[in-house]
């Protein structure tokens, strides 16, 4: 198990590596970025700024030197040995670039080809780049700063301002589908072809194949919009908060309620009931089918028509003999939810405008906060070979004859 659980961690540091250099890339290579918006008023802008602009995001710098920098925070300037600095000439970027132009001298066209008119060296890093404006690296735990949705700010501590509403959020959802989901997978594996099976599973299959943005729009056309426009005509029909976490002014559901007051308990409540809805649902329907077809495997093998023959109770049958053998791959498979208690619900969380990771994510995405976007990725694929990692050891807790050699 010792050598196992060595070769798997090896094995995660270079998927995480891996991940990360590909991540960057992409990146990189993509559309869009921090200058997107000041790169499309090129006439009211010299190249002169234009530069200074890409110094300040780094965009000046070759992007494996860039990767390395966000990475380990290095380099960070000329590799100093016995009061000598190496490779201080060595070019690293491009501070002035120049695009390809067609010019007339002379009466004739003349390309000047693209390349760079001021080059970035290693020894203008500390002068460019100063520590203070540039991370010391994400295996250091730094993060850099944000460049567009909280500009200026640690991407660490944006992070940590949004966690605590992803994991309510996610928490809740997640318990809330198990405590439903497994018991209803359960009855129906017993009950097959029953008219509860039949129910439920379609109810489960609607569950997986409705978008989560739909089923959210449609709570909130049914519990904020509607009732709202049919307020003369039904007075006493409640209507919901349509989204965010806490109300910024006192609010009225219905006039047999009383009004509710921001930041309150009740306020809370009002706000988690449409996102923890619609995530319920769509994770009790995940949940419920896995369980249902686990549990109808185990039911129909020897050791449970054994158990039957020698005359046991059906529910001893069912808990004792079925469901623990059921829920095997079941543990194994929950595991995996460990990085959505980081990474929140993308959809679910704009929808209902929740101050969550997952929107945290969307916004960085569609305003190109680069240094967010890459530590939400970086952190979730973290959590993710951990989670592997943790499942298959369960694996061999839950399932002793597994052994890992």
């Amino acid at each position: 198990m010792t050598n196992y659980l060595i070769r798997r961690i090896i094995q995660m540091f270079f998927v995480i590596m891996l991940a990360a250099l590909f991540t960057y890339f992409l990146f990189t290579v993509s559309p869009g970025g921090p200058l997107a918006g000041i790169q499309q008023q090129q006439r009211r802008i010299t190249r002169e700024d234009l530069a200074r602009l890409r110094a300040n995001y780094e965009l000046d710098l070759y992007w494996p030197i860039r990767f390395s920098r966000w990475l380990i925070g290095v380099p960070s300037g000329p590799i100093v040995i016995g009061g000598r600095e190496l490779f201080a000439d060595t070019p690293v970027g491009c501070y002035l670039p120049r695009d390809r132009q067609v010019v007339i001298q002379d009466g004739q066209q003349v390309v000047i080809p693209a390349g760079c008119d001021d080059y970035v060296y290693l020894s203008e890093i500390p002068k460019l780049h100063p520590a203070v404006k540039s991370s010391r690296g994400i295996l250091r735990g730094d993060f850099g700063l944000s460049t567009v949705v909280r500009a200026g700010r640690p991407v660490w501590d944006e992070i940590m301002s949004r966690l605590p509403a992803t994991l309510e959020l996610m928490i809740i959802s997640t318990l809330l589908s198990f405590l439903l989901g497994i018991p209803i997978g359960i009855y129906s594996a017993i009950k097959q072809y029953s008219r509860f099976d039949y129910t439920f599973t379609t109810i489960s299959f609607i569950g997986s194949a409705m978008p989560t943005f739909f089923f959210g729009l449609l709570l909130i056309l049914l519990f904020t919009v509607f009732p709202s426009m049919l307020q003369n005509t039904f007075p006493w029909l409640p209507h919901l908060p349509p989204g965010s976490r806490l109300a910024v002014r006192p609010y009225e559901v219905a006039p047999w309620l009383p009004r509710v007051t921001p930041g309150t308990a009740l306020d809370h409540f009002l706000h988690l009931l449409m996102p923890v809805g619609v995530l319920t649902f769509f994770y009790m329907a995940t949940w419920s089918r896995f369980v249902r077809s686990s549990m109808l495997e185990v039911l129909r093998q020897d050791y449970v028509r054994t158990a039957r023959a020698k005359g046991l109770y059906e529910r001893v049958v069912i808990v004792k003999h079925a469901l623990r053998n059921a829920l095997i791959p079941f543990v194994t498979v929950a595991v995996l939810t460990i990085p959505g208690f980081f990474a929140g619900a993308i959809i679910t969380e704009t929808v209902f405008a929740w101050p969550g990771m997952g929107r945290l994510y969307y916004d960085a995405l569609t305003r190109s906060d680069w240094p967010i976007a890459l530590a939400f990725i970086f952190v979730t694929a973290l959590l993710t070979v951990i989670a592997t990692l943790l499942g298959d050891v369960l694996y061999t807790i839950v399932d002793p004859r597994i052994k890992y050699s």
